[in-house]
């Protein structure tokens, strides 16, 4: 009914399990395109240019700034990481929903351009259950830990200008409700509005 596609912009802190929750949701809806960022920062072993980012010089950067080619970027640690705005329009205008999982920073510039963009925000069940999954993963020193936890705890003061929140029980659960939050999204006013406004053009037809 709706010809363009869904914008769906997915946060929450780290370690809560966004990424999984995800890879999940995709997994079962193989048509959904996953906004792949930018960065100035140097690949890490393993990651690919075009597939994990796109790793663009700060000239490069700067470049697309000016041509308003980002629906949001931001800085972090020294690097800017931004979302380009090409792909995503395009693949919206074919009807394909595009997912961003982006910072709230970015999150929230993306709202203030687009509206109709739902965004969603992964809390986990409790602030101990965040400390024991960060801490169990066992890749990060006590301080690293902190320090994520404290930026957590300010991420979390944004989850009440999101649209959704998904409570992370089980990566299982959470890829679930999220289903739902697009198929709900989905049947909004707002995102049928074209269609709407076709069956009113029609009735006027029609009444003649």
């Amino acid at each position: 009914m709706n010809k363009k596609g869904l914008l769906l912009v997915f946060s929450g802190p780290s370690g809560v399990g966004k990424g999984t929750v995800l890879k999940e949701y995709l997994k079962a809806h193989p048509n959904t395109a996953f906004s792949v960022s930018a960065t100035t920062r140097s690949p890490r072993e393993g990651e690919v240019h075009g597939r994990h980012y796109f790793f663009l010089s700060h000239e490069e950067f700067q470049s697309l700034i000016e041509k308003k080619g980002f629906l949001e970027h931001a800085q972090f640690a020294g690097n800017h990481y931004g979302t380009p705005r090409k792909a995503v329009e395009e693949s919206l205008e074919k009807g394909i929903d595009v997912v961003l999982e982006i910072e709230v920073q970015g999150a929230l510039q993306v709202k203030n351009q687009n509206p109709d963009a739902v965004l969603v925000f992964v809390m986990p069940p409790s602030f101990e259950e965040l400390h024991r999954r960060l801490a169990g993963r066992g890749t990060e020193d006590a301080a690293t830990v902190e320090r994520r936890l404290s930026n957590a705890a300010r991420e979390m003061e944004a989850a009440k200008q999101y649209d959704y929140i998904i409570v992370n029980q089980t990566v299982e659960e959470a890829a679930s409700q999220l289903e739902q939050i697009v198929c709900a999204a989905k049947h909004t006013a707002g995102y049928l509005n074209e269609f709407i406004e076709e069956v009113e053009d029609d009735a006027k037809t029609c009444c003649k």
